[in-house]
């Protein structure tokens, strides 16, 4: 979870929300990201897509069966949904996402039965310094 911080400090550092987020597999660290949406212009460019994209190319695999992400802020529902498509072992996140957290906050779509796949799920991870890189940024931007 820490290497999720340094990236979601490094996001912040180029006027990125805050998110970052690591792949790891089989004790192996496999891909990490930031987001990236401001930067690219790219609605899609969360930290937890763009990990799974790589992680992706780097298995050749779309399947992600026995990787753990881990992410600074609680998923949203694009991203969520991602994650079950790529059938992913596990999710650890840090802070909770009250207004659009898909992953225990406003629903839980990553361990909904009615879905072909569930993931593990660990919450509060390290919860309070991705806290506060979330409000220190938006503090700095009102």
């Amino acid at each position: 979870m820490q290497r999720a911080l340094e990236q979601a400090a490094a996001a912040s550092a180029v006027g990125e929300v805050p998110v970052g987020a690591v792949l790891v597999s089989g004790g192996r660290l496999i891909a990490e990201a930031h987001n990236l949406t401001r930067t690219s212009g790219d609605p899609t460019a969360h930290a937890e897509l763009l990990v799974i994209r790589r992680a992706s190319a780097h298995t050749g695999s779309a399947f992600l069966l026995d990787g753990t992400l881990y992410v600074t802020l609680e998923p949203c529902a694009m991203c969520a949904g991602a994650l079950v498509l790529a059938r992913l072992a596990r999710l650890v996140f840090a802070a909770p996402d009250p207004k659009s957290g898909m992953c225990g906050s406003l629903a839980n779509l990553v361990q909904d039965r009615r879905l072909n796949h569930r993931v593990a799920l660990e919450a509060g991870v390290l919860a309070e310094p991705a806290a506060v890189l979330l409000r220190e940024f938006f503090r700095a931007r009102r």
